[in-house]
């Protein structure tokens, strides 16, 4: 059993019309569904993906009326998003032209990085992708097909304590430790963890950080981060195997764009396996995606009462 990369990453936003238009306009991310929260059906769950809404590209937000994160560890602390080696003037320039927080270009475990943050605060890295990649360019995007983002990762999480999280990734999870270097930000070493075929776009970095207070989750953080398998069989599979070790889990989740698995790693963050079947384009061509409201079946027949209680994003 292996994974094989980051499925999706989800966060929090208190501001949806303006995610909305950030991420679609200054990112030139395509928004590719429009739905809402299954557990809390007040609030919209956006995803942004790339042109053709893969496994690995979405990003995505739940609309809650939270205050501002609290930073520290017992989080998802810092969100990849990879870009074309030759594209790092481009996107300086960018960030810049927004009055964006933003960093300077660097390098960071032998790959160009640029750290910044959206306008809630949320902090992102821009990384080197591997040779040879690109991305599945969305024709309507701001952004230059050569300059668009290819997708998610690496992403890193703070612990304060490696032992018991590392225990659950090459254990459990059958990740496999690389390298470390240290954090940028002066605060611990970061340690490296792959999965299948590896890559920034399959790599979990681990921040050790136990001199960082406590975080509180809120707009501009993370609220969890799911790593891909292969069709929803494999969730199954998985979900046998946390069921084996003892280890306290959601079970299955049907989605309906993918089926899921929740669990707590040692450091208090969020883990979901998710399949990378069937997608986005399972109830709405792939042409118009993220156009209209799109509910699941098991929703569908609450439909007017759904749309009642939704800001309009436009």
């Amino acid at each position: 059993m292996e994974l094989t990369g980051i499925h999706h990453l989800t966060a929090i936003t208190a501001q949806a019309r303006e995610n909305k238009q950030f991420y679609t306009d200054a990112l030139g991310l395509r928004l590719v569904k429009k739905t809402v929260n299954q557990d809390d059906t007040s609030a919209y769950h956006l995803f942004y993906a790339d042109g053709l809404a893969q496994p690995g590209t979405d990003l995505t937000f739940f609309d809650w009326p939270a205050a501002r994160e609290r930073r520290g560890t017992h989080s998802i602390s810092r969100t990849g998003l990879r870009i074309g080696k030759d594209s790092f003037d481009f996107w300086a320039g960018r960030l810049a032209d927004r009055g964006l927080t933003a960093g300077k270009v660097i390098d960071l475990d032998g790959r160009t990085s640029l750290d910044f943050e959206d306008p809630e605060g949320q902090r992102f890295r821009l990384t080197e992708d591997a040779p040879g990649v690109t991305a599945a360019a969305w024709e309507k995007s701001p952004v230059a097909a050569q300059h668009q983002i290819h997708g998610l990762g690496p992403i890193t999480i703070s612990v304060p304590d490696l032992a018991p999280t590392e225990l659950v990734l090459t254990q459990v999870l059958n990740m496999r430790k690389v390298r470390e270097y240290a954090s940028p930000d002066g605060q611990g070493s970061v340690h490296v963890f792959e999965m299948g075929a590896g890559g920034p776009s399959a790599e979990l970095h681990v921040a050790v950080q136990p001199d960082l207070p406590i975080a509180r989750q809120g707009a501009g953080g993370v609220h969890h981060v799911a790593f891909r398998v292969p069709n929803k069989p494999a969730i199954h599979d998985w979900a046998q195997r946390l069921n084996e070790l003892r280890i306290s889990s959601s079970g299955e989740v049907e989605r309906y764009y993918f089926r899921s698995l929740y669990f707590r790693e040692p450091g208090g963050n969020l883990f979901e396996l998710a399949s990378d079947d069937p997608g986005f384009a399972v109830d709405e061509p792939l042409e118009t995606l993220g156009q209209s409201l799109s509910l699941p079946p098991f929703l569908e027949g609450r439909r007017a009462q759904i749309e009642a209680g939704l800001k309009p994003l436009d």
